[in-house]
């Protein structure tokens, strides 16, 4: 599951006021200073080593972990239903778009999502500050699901809309909020990283039986009332939590100078005009919205990923050997593109899988909803994820090196990619269906994929960051989901007039293809990266050789 990675903030500046809104001021620099905002009557203010009221940790961390958890429940619980709701009748209660529209669609919106977290950081960073910002994404999410649950197709599409505009604002800036409870300096940052992780896990693994379940019992919009409740719950959460954070999560570290809103209004409406642009010319070249769409935001991502890399690369502020590291990063960044591709087809083919290709009985004993089957990737992260760090942590060093770790996760997602195909070709549905733990054992594979993807990569991300583009360096690994999601709908509109067992077949054999090479090259990026890792890993070795002491 892709997961924001918190971010390293700075010291918490000095309370500025009770509650107040704060002011804008400039140093005597000139540089426009960080404010307060909507913060309440008390904080934490002190070192964040003071506080250990919840086992250990800081008192505000059990209430975030919730937000997460109702949050993730929220989002994969829609998730789990939408490709069904696309495709399905009008008369059953859904919008009746194709198998193969229903699809790029799904992967479309993944993309769109990813792409509103760009506003979402900005609007925290500049204008509202962390915490508000996760409180206002909360809340458009929420009347997103109860938008959605009005029996409506334009209330349909409207609640879509809203959602991703409101994850946008979340996804970015809970992660910072969790971050700012935190010192830099506080050695049990990774350990409380690591409870929020688990806490994601948590809400993505039952959402999908819970709300599948209401789905077959009372039909799609008690689903979606249900994810509703769920984001209720995660704001009731996070209003309680909010004097038990700390100075960090209200403060917009780099606020709005006079006339820079003006200018910000300006270019929203411009990429505002260029997307609808990009819009109008596919759909007049390809005749169909759904594509346009798809096609558009493919393109926007990728645009958006280039900027971004080469602005960095031609920076002034880039060292030399920051451009080196750079140059190592940009074959990952692709591996992973690569890698989305396949992975992130939950919720679209292997959804259709579940629902028209997999006998779901178990045993004879009961039968899985199709839903439920997006429960087991969060299964075995949780069960997985210790097993494969420990044995890391024990190879350090050695084999796999990060580069050869990135081109392993291609060989297992291109393997997934070819069981699939296996799958669609053995098993076409009616009365040729697959056993119920065929997918179950897809997922399996595709797990030990994303962990050894996922988490290699924001480590690996922040250590080849340029020390003075660290968030913009995030912001492009996190652009690679957005145009792998992206591709994956192009590509599903392109292959429409072949078979599904056709299709992963493609998949498959190019990403085996592109891991060969990913091995070959492995060796110059590894040394491209080496003294990077040296550094860190000395660091941890000192840190802990500190702690026993």
């Amino acid at each position: 599951m892709t997961q924001s990675r918190p971010p390293m903030p700075t010291e918490p500046p000095s309370r500025q006021g009770s509650g107040g809104t704060g002011t804008t001021a400039l140093g005597p620099d000139g540089v426009t200073e960080p404010r307060m905002r909507f913060a309440p009557d008390t904080l934490r203010d002190g070192p964040s080593a003071e506080d250990r009221s919840f086992i250990g940790h800081p008192g505000g961390l059990p209430w975030m972990l919730q937000v997460e958890m109702w949050e993730r429940f929220s989002w994969f619980g829609m998730r789990a239903i939408l490709l069904y709701f696309l495709v399905d009748t009008v008369a059953n209660g859904g919008l009746g778009l194709s198998t193969t529209a229903g699809q790029v669609v799904v992967s479309a919106y993944g993309a769109a999502v990813l792409l509103m977290t760009i506003p979402g950081g900005i609007f925290a960073d500049r204008i509202l500050g962390p915490w508000m910002s996760t409180l206002v994404g909360g809340s458009i999410i929420m009347t997103g699901h109860v938008v959605l649950a009005i029996p409506m197709v334009a209330t349909s599409w409207a609640g879509l809309i809203l959602i991703a505009v409101g994850t946008g604002f979340i996804k970015p800036n809970l992660s910072t909020v969790v971050g700012g409870l935190y010192d830099q300096d506080d050695p049990r940052r990774d350990t409380g990283f690591m409870y929020f992780y688990m806490s994601v896990n948590v809400g993505s693994l039952v959402a999908p039986f819970i709300v599948g379940a209401l789905r077959h019992a009372f039909g799609y919009h008690i689903g979606f009332i249900a994810a509703a409740i769920g984001m209720a719950l995660a704001l009731i959460s996070f209003w309680y939590g909010r004097k038990k954070l700390s100075t960090f999560a209200y403060t917009v570290p780099n606020p709005l100078k006079p006339g820079e809103g003006k200018k910000l209004l300006g270019l929203a409406a411009l990429i505002a005009v260029v997307a609808t642009v990009l819009v109008v010319l596919f759909q007049l070249l390809l005749g169909e919205l759904t594509s346009a769409i798809a096609w558009a935001l493919f393109l926007f991502a990728l645009g958006t990923a280039g900027v971004y890399f080469v602005t960095m690369v031609k920076s002034p502020k880039v060292t030399p050997e920051e451009r080196v590291h750079l140059g190592a990063f940009a074959p990952l960044w692709v591996g992973n593109v690569l890698f989305v591709l396949i992975f992130e087809q939950a919720a679209g083919k292997m959804a259709t899988f579940a629902l028209e290709h997999t006998d779901r009985s178990v045993l004879g004993l009961f039968d899985l909803t199709p839903e439920a089957y997006q429960s087991f990737n969060p299964t075995f992260v949780l069960i997985l994820a210790p097993i494969l760090g420990w044995l890391f942590l024990k190879r350090q060093g050695r084999f796999p090196s990060t580069a050869q770790k990135f081109a392993i996760s291609l060989v297992i997602i291109g393997i997934s990619a070819l069981m699939m195909g296996y799958g669609f070709s053995a098993f076409p549905g009616g009365a040729a269906l697959a056993p119920f733990w065929f997918l179950i054992a897809v997922f399996f594979v595709q797990t030990v994929a994303e962990l050894l993807m996922n988490p290699v990569g924001l480590s690996v991300t922040t250590k080849l960051a340029p020390r003075h583009f660290a968030s913009q360096t995030m912001t492009l690994w996190y652009l690679a989901p957005a145009v792998g999601m992206g591709l994956t709908s192009v590509v599903i509109q392109l292959m429409s007039g072949f078979s599904d067992g056709v299709y992963y077949a493609v998949l498959g054999g190019v990403t085996l293809l592109v891991s060969l090479g990913m091995f070959a090259i492995a060796p110059w990026v590894q040394s491209k990266m080496d003294d990077v890792e040296t550094r860190h890993d000395k660091k941890a070795d000192e840190e802990a050789v500190s702690v026993e002491g």
